[in-house]
């Protein structure tokens, strides 16, 4: 996707993330291959980043904006922020609970921005769910909040998407055991559901093929490691192809992304966190994104956190962010096709 195909030259927003992360280091190496991406505006406070720039030695010039519609006029010049203060100065890897409301808020702008068009999508930087917990937040991530501000109507489904693959847990922030106790027929199907008309919607397949995994090993084995599969998911395959959805399964998971296999479906739809998370970042660490599909607006997320141990280092890559940022302008495009 080339640069000025974001619709209708609206920028996207970026966020804070967490302060004491590497999110503003990424945010400022990837405005360095500005040639490469559509326009893009922070939401963040413009003092932090340009003290960053300026400790890491990374040359950006900063310039804050009143409305989004300047960033796209500056952003060949200047890395276009939308002025987020922090109460307090921040320290890298080091969070500060003061500072957890100034985090939200710039989420929460980034989406007022989406859903009134001035914005093109929503870019989040990552975030530290432990730090914000003081200042009253109670989700278990960003796909959680998102779906709260989306409002009643949203189904938000957690992706994580690379060139070679993409992913779906059905159950995503709780234990093992949870996942597991909480993992019925009906969240496979409303998850599976979701990704079909996102990838019909968002990513332009016409008719998506969905692979189901299986919870237990080789799905079960006929009963002889579990009755899940055969109780729970194989229910789910079964009611999806009678809403005309294109999936097979429970599929082993221990064999679903070989190179081979990965080659026959679209996305796969994982029974919890870790089964659709390490075979992804496994692939493509640095180029893996997460998206919000079944939300009003475009939201993608690099795929990595924040990095506390290597924050303030300018050791962070911005690989991961300048992935998402492209995935959200294609997303954003095909959405504003699709309305014509």
């Amino acid at each position: 996707m080339t640069p000025s195909a974001a619709p209708d030259r609206a920028p996207l927003a970026v966020t804070m993330g967490e302060p004491a992360g590497i999110g503003g280091e990424v945010a400022l190496k990837a405005w360095l291959r500005r040639g490469e991406l559509p326009p893009f505006l922070v939401i963040d406070d413009a003092d932090r980043l340009q003290r960053i720039a300026h400790e890491l030695r990374i040359d950006v010039p900063v310039r804050t904006v009143t409305t989004p519609t300047e960033a796209p006029n500056i952003f060949s010049e200047a890395l276009p922020v939308l002025h987020q203060p922090l109460p307090v100065k921040s320290v890298a890897g080091r969070p500060i609970p003061e500072n957890a409301p100034a985090v939200v808020a710039s989420i929460e702008s980034a989406v007022r921005l989406a859903r009134s068009g001035a914005a093109a999508a929503v870019v989040t930087n990552p975030i530290s769910k432990e730090a914000l917990y003081g200042c009253g937040f109670t989700f278990p991530g960003h796909t959680e909040f998102l779906g709260a501000l989306a409002g009643d109507n949203a189904t938000p489904v957690m992706m994580l998407a690379c060139a070679e693959l993409r992913v779906v847990p059905v159950t995503i922030h709780v234990s093992l055991a949870e996942a597991i106790r909480t993992l019925d027929t009906d969240r496979i199907v409303d998850a599976a559901t979701v990704t079909d008309n996102a990838l019909k919607r968002d990513f332009g397949i016409a008719q998506p093929l969905l692979a189901i995994a299986g919870l237990n090993p080789h799905a079960g084995e006929g009963g002889a490691m579990g009755d899940e599969d055969a109780e729970i998911v194989a229910p789910a395959v079964a009611e999806l192809r009678a809403r005309g959805i294109d999936a097979f399964g429970p599929a082993p998971p221990d064999t679903l992304f070989a190179p081979a296999a990965r080659s026959g479906y679209d996305a796969a739809i994982c029974m919890y966190h870790d089964q659709a998370l390490i075979p992804l970042k496994t692939l493509d660490f640095d180029g893996g994104v997460n998206v919000t599909l079944g939300l009003p607006f475009v939201r993608t997320s690099p795929g990595h956190g924040t990095a506390f141990d290597i924050a303030g280092t300018g050791r962070a890559r911005e690989a991961s962010l300048v992935a998402a940022l492209r995935m959200a302008a294609a997303i954003a495009a095909h959405r504003a096709a699709a309305r014509m």
